[in-house]
């Protein structure tokens, strides 16, 4: 059997595709136990019929940081889920866990194996979504996953139309940062994803909805309010207010502001870091600083006259609103219409497409607009 199953890995190891993956996962390391590892998971995912319950137990595992929490998450009892692991761990032939100071974290197998576990998940719950969609065209759930301060007047407008026209669909909303929402497309978590700038991933389908400009506010009794300025380097002086720079947020950001700086030669600004929109708003209206933001997340404040723009003559500044979904993963009909829903709601002339590579038409951007009117 020993010889049979060093006979197997040899065959593993002299597979070129299998070297390259190989290397991909485990980078640089030299261990041979690493790919023993992984071919073991190859060996695994390809050979052995796929449990999506026992991998979506050791994806609850190590989520939730532990078997207890898994346990509660999965309303199961800690022995089942337990039981679970290892079974599943005896299928591989190597740990998934460790416990290090008390704690539950994934081994170098159980690292190698999330993506593949995350795909599988999601996959079996693509098919059992086919499958029900046969029988209830319009029903069923529907998640949207959507960046914070895209939580706004126009998404709840789309979400209280979508409900009214479809009212045996389940319709949920999540808040996250960007990186975090194509995470929870990634895993089947969401349906439809809403964030700012494309995801370069390969797995996931981005589609460009909203090219939306950004312009330069300040309190309405500012020197400049209500004024254009030629050039952005008259505000050079002026304190700003941004986001701070964290990992997977793509809204202005104080690194964006220095950019616009920075390019044009003139150094580092004076800015202040808050982690909210609306605290950056209040604190635009009280006069603390200025902040480069977009028009959409202003309309309450410019109509009460609380904020004043700054027209910036050499300003070429936006960002992108994306859909995202799973590349090739399943849609409901429901969630088609909610696709559509949104692209109608967000068309523009600037509207464009990464989804198959295609772009839209101007013909179905000019229908795109009809419709809104």
């Amino acid at each position: 059997m020993q010889r049979a199953k060093r006979s197997r890995l040899n065959q593993l190891a002299c597979h070129p595709r299998l070297h390259c993956l190989s290397q991909r996962a485990v980078g640089a390391l030299p261990s041979s136990a690493k790919f023993v590892i992984l071919s073991h998971i190859i060996s695994f995912l390809h050979e052995v019929a796929m449990d999506s319950d026992a991998l979506n137990t050791f994806l609850a595992v190590h989520r939730r940081g532990g078997i207890s929490n898994a346990a509660k998450f999965l309303h199961r009892s800690q022995p089942a889920i337990s039981r679970r692991i290892a079974l599943l761990e005896q299928e591989l032939g190597v740990p998934l866990f460790e416990r290090v100071a008390g704690r539950t974290r994934l081994s170098d197998a159980g690292r190698v194996l999330i993506p593949y576990a995350e795909r599988a998940v999601a996959a079996a719950q693509d098919a059992e979504q086919a499958i029900r969609a046969l029988t209830k065209q319009n029903a069923g759930p529907v998640s949207l996953a959507v960046t914070g301060t895209l939580a706004d007047g126009r998404l709840s407008t789309i979400m209280k139309r979508f409900a009214k026209e479809h009212p045996v669909v389940t319709l949920s909303l999540r808040t996250a940062t960007s990186a975090e929402v194509s995470d929870l497309i990634r895993r089947g978590e969401a349906t439809i994803g809403l964030r700012y700038n494309a995801d370069p991933s390969g797995d996931l389908a981005c589609e460009q909805v909203l090219r939306e400009p950004l312009q330069v506010v300040c309190a309405p009794d500012h020197p400049r309010a209500g004024q254009r300025v030629k050039r952005l380097a008259e505000l050079v002086r002026e304190r700003w207010i941004a986001f701070p720079e964290n990992r997977g947020r793509r809204e202005i950001a104080a690194a964006h502001v220095f950019a616009l700086f920075l390019t044009r030669g003139l150094g580092e600004v004076e800015w202040t870091a808050v982690d909210s929109l609306t605290a950056q708003k209040r604190l635009v209206e009280a006069g603390f600083g200025l902040a480069l933001l977009a028009k959409s997340h202003l309309a309450e404040e410019l109509r009460a006259g609380s904020i004043a723009t700054i027209a910036v003559g050499d300003l070429d500044a936006h960002q992108d609103i994306v859909l995202v979904t799973r590349s090739g993963g399943f849609l409901s009909a429901a969630a088609e219409r909610l696709l559509e829903s949104i692209r109608r709601n967000y068309a523009g002339p600037d509207v464009s497409t990464t989804r198959k590579g295609r772009k839209r038409t101007p013909t179905r951007k000019g229908v795109a607009r009809r419709r809104l009117v």
